[in-house]
């Protein structure tokens, strides 16, 4: 226990210290409710309308209404609120994160402030992790809503627009996180009001919260639109990928090496770094790369898409696995969720990775694709006015809750005692023996009956778990992104007697695992892992999958120090302390020294994701600020509001720019450039004839009067524009339609230039710089820039606009060929936008931004 705990007690215990009282009120309410007949209890909804519309607040019917709740939850589905999950509702009103242990009931918990919540009429969305839980969850928990006399719509990912919206409208909505997000961006690309389904982001309640909010912020939602670029160039690459040698680095490779610029030494052609997830070439693979596709300097500017590609190639073939990352289905290559291990189709990784995956394959190589649109889930459900969470494990991610979300966490205390048994990790030298050591286990409690849940991290060790029961004649159920047809049928049917199921990961994550008849007395579920996943969280996950509701289970785990977090993050340390225990094949490791290693190891993994998933929400920030206004912008649009003011203030600010441009030097007309100006404002405004002063006027007008004669003649032919396409009506419509289109174009060639900017600005570091500052102020210049553009682009087009006689203005979409998917959260090799001279040692990444290092690039030739 912390130093603080001890002082002040568990802040979980006081926070229900202060919410009991609200609890109790709720319970006196009990008879009145029982008393009251079904349509005496439904009529509460109007009346509790009425009252908030008299001025009453949330939290002064809370009692009352979740009274009211508590007995139809009763009525319609048989189950009474218990006095813990009433405490878990008033955390989820408060906009905070209630942990309930699994089996708890959150499902049942969210109805009642999603039913207070949705009495305000601006919309409830309640996010589940897949289509099935949401599509379950809106019928099952429905019930109780429109018993009530609200109404319940849900989001799938195959319904149109028009299902989507009628869903939006009513007083809550169940949906996936994905779904939310990526109509949210879909509504920011419609060109016409009537087209947006969402009504505003009012109250979310998010189950599996730390899933959403933690496990999958790394990865942003993208929409996309399809590229013009050839496909040939990731063949090529994958061809030289499987020809080069997997190298390694030779001796030490610490930061002191690197800071004394001591040489480091390498064989083969490119080393892999598993910690950083990331493929760099050699000297010798520099040379080989350059051979092959005839180039002379790799790390030139001009050949900076090559190096991506071969990067790119080189992950595709060594940190991508098949049956991990991803599953090869119907000749499509189709991602693995890592957290949950579901599919995920339609979605695709960013950035070329998904084509170099293909190439590997030997499927279809796609095309790449061109962003859109893109945000993150920390920006997305930040623009909620109130959200809450829930979920079985939040506890070790407080920290990052209340820093990101300005979410605490309240521990609910269970409804029942716990008293499932977690034994000790049982570790071992080698995979092998890890494996043999599982399987005996699962034979000895499935011999007695007792069932087991197997947890896996990937497709391809749950099949060898398989493999290896069904050589032993051990009946299974194997439960995979492969095989999740029957997800909901095989985890129910995980408690019974005798039952052996092998999960990936969460799979099956929302679903109860019910005990059959006489399986408490043989000891319960048995949970058995066969790897520690990076994050505690998941292990606790699997851990809860047992022991529910006071019954009683059993959990181990099974460890080899052949794993990927032991190998990867288990330091030398535990290396050395292996190579002194010299133990026969079979034999588990027992040192206290390894438990407290595996944790350090998790909490190390945990620790350097919050940094990544930090610094995206950093930089996404800036982005983020520059979203909201280009939003804003295009909402003004689709609220049909007379843009005439604004295509006003646009020309004042043109001619403005341009006048000070030319006089900035001198006052004297004389001195002025006119030549230059006429270039730039005939560009833009299609003056007749040059602009020129008069002889006699050039010792009197000043930079104003100039100004100010250029604005009016200006606005005279916007009036001669307007007349022309009269009525009035006609051309607000096409100034409309113009500034979406401007708007539109010029906003989706921002966000590319920005993510090329980001990838290149880390190297402003090595000029004693902080990237984050200088791609703030890069950014900003970059935003101003856009909005002059998208001023003169606007411009540029009402004036040259013609429409033909009867001719219908017609707003039209920025593509109509979009996909939505999730982002990659790998780096990426791109060229900077914004170089910095700076002293580089031989070691370092080279200035360039080719992701070489610098002996390896533009160093290469210099002693």
């Amino acid at each position: 226990m912390g130093l603080l705990q001890r002082l002040f007690g568990n802040t979980s215990d006081k926070e229900i210290k202060r919410i009991n009282p609200i609890i109790k009120q709720i319970e006196s309410y009990d008879q009145a409710m029982q008393a009251l007949s079904d349509a005496e209890l439904a009529a509460k909804t109007d009346e509790f309308k009425r009252r908030l519309a008299e001025g009453e607040t949330l939290d002064d019917i809370l009692p009352e209404a979740y009274a009211v709740v508590r007995e139809a939850t009763d009525r319609v589905l048989h189950t009474k609120h218990f006095h813990v999950q009433l405490i878990g509702g008033v955390v989820l009103h408060q906009g905070r994160i209630a942990e309930m242990k699994t089996g708890e009931g959150k499902t049942q918990v969210a109805l009642l402030p999603a039913y207070l919540n949705a009495l305000e009429g601006k919309g409830v969305h309640v996010v589940t992790v897949n289509d099935y839980l949401a599509s379950r969850d809106a019928e099952w928990m429905g019930q109780v809503h429109r018993f009530l006399g609200l109404t319940v719509g849900c989001i799938l990912n195959d319904m149109d627009n028009d299902a989507r919206r009628e869903a939006y409208n009513c007083d809550i909505t169940y949906g996936t996180n994905n779904e939310f997000g990526f109509d949210y961006l879909r509504d920011n690309m419609v060109v016409y009001k009537e087209k947006m389904v969402q009504r505003g982001l009012h109250y979310a309640i998010i189950d599996e919260v730390d899933s959403v909010l933690i496990d999958e912020a790394r990865t942003p939602l993208i929409i996309s639109g399809r590229s013009s670029k050839s496909t040939s160039l990731y063949q090529q690459a994958d061809l030289l990928a499987s020809r080069l040698k997997k190298g390694r680095v030779i001796g030490d490779q610490s930061k002191l090496a690197m800071i004394m610029q001591e040489e480091v030494q390498e064989e083969g052609d490119f080393i892999v770094d598993e910690k950083e997830k990331s493929c760099s070439l050699t000297a010798e693979g520099v040379r080989k790369a350059e051979q092959y596709f005839k180039k002379d300097n790799l790390g030139d500017p001009e050949n900076a898409e090559i190096l991506h590609h071969i990067n790119t190639a080189l992950k595709a073939h060594y940190l991508m696995a098949r049956d991990k990352d991803y599953v090869v289905k119907d000749d499509q290559i189709i991602i693995v969720d890592e957290f949950t291990g579901r599919l995920m189709p339609g979605r695709r990784y960013s950035d070329g990775l998904h084509q170099a995956i293909e190439a590997k394959e030997k499927v279809e190589v796609k095309r790449e694709s061109r962003t859109l649109a893109t945000i993150t889930f920390q920006n997305y459900f930040n623009k909620y006015e109130k959200k809450a969470g829930m979920t079985g494990t939040a506890k070790t991610e407080e920290g990052e809750f209340q820093d990101i979300y300005s979410m605490d966490v309240v521990e609910i205390p269970t409804n029942r005692p716990v008293i499932r048994k977690d034994h000790p990790d049982v570790v071992f030298k080698t995979k092998k023996e890890k494996y043999l050591a599982a399987i005996d286990d699962i034979i000895e409690s499935h011999a007695k009956g007792q069932p087991v849940l197997v947890g896996t991290i990937t497709i391809e060790d749950s099949e060898l778990v398989s493999a290896m029961l069904k050589r032993r004649g051990i009946p299974h159920n194997v439960l995979n992104a492969k095989f999740h047809e029957r997800e909901a049928e095989i985890v129910a049917l995980a408690g019974q007697k005798g039952a052996v199921t092998i999960a990936t990961n969460m799979a099956g994550r929302g679903t109860d695992i019910k005990l059959g008849e006489g399986v408490a007395a043989l000891g319960g579920l048995k949970i058995i892992g066969t790897e520690r996943h990076e994050a505690r969280r998941i292990d606790n996950q699997l851990r809860g999958r047992s022991g529910r509701q006071g019954d009683p289970g059993e959990s181990r785990f099974y460890i080899s120090m052949e794993d990927d977090l032991m190998r990867i993050f288990g330091g030398d340390r535990m290396k050395n302390l292996l190579e002194t225990m010299r133990l026969p094949e079979g034999q588990p490791i027992s040192d206290k020294t390894l438990s407290g290693a595996i944790e350090r190891s998790q909490k190390r993994v945990e620790e350097n994701n919050f940094g990544i998933r930090k610094r995206l929400l950093e930089y996404d920030r800036v982005m983020n600020d520059q979203r909201e206004l280009i939003y804003e912008q295009r909402q003004q649009v689709l609220e049909g509001q007379n843009l005439r003011p604004t295509i006003m203030k646009m020309l004042e600010d043109v001619v403005h720019y341009y006048v000070t441009d030319m006089t900035k030097e001198s006052e004297f007309s004389g001195d002025w450039n006119l030549q230059h100006f006429n270039d730039e404002i005939r560009r833009i405004i299609p003056f007749r004839e040059p602009i020129v002063i008069p002889p006699e006027e050039q010792d009197k007008i000043s930079p104003e009067d100039f100004e100010s004669r250029i604005l009016d003649a200006a606005i005279a032919m916007y009036e001669q524009k307007e007349e022309e396409l009269a009525p009035p009506e006609r051309m607000r419509e096409i100034e409309r339609v113009l500034m979406l289109q401007a708007v539109d174009q010029h906003w989706t060639e921002h966000i590319d230039i920005m993510d090329q900017m980001r990838q290149g600005i880390g190297l402003q570091a090595y000029g004693q710089k902080n990237p984050l500052d200088e791609y703030r102020m890069v950014s900003y210049d970059m935003f101003e820039e856009l909005s002059m553009n998208i001023q003169e682009d606007t411009l540029k087009l009402l004036y040259h606009v013609h429409v033909a006689q009867n001719q219908e203005v017609e707003r039209k979409e920025v593509a109509k060929d979009i996909s939505t998917n999730r982002g990659d959260d790998q780096t990426r090799a791109r060229k900077p936008v914004k170089r910095v001279t700076v002293k580089v040692g031989r070691n370092d990444p080279c200035p360039c931004g080719s992701g070489l290092k610098y002996k390896n690039c533009h160093g290469k030739n210099q002693g």
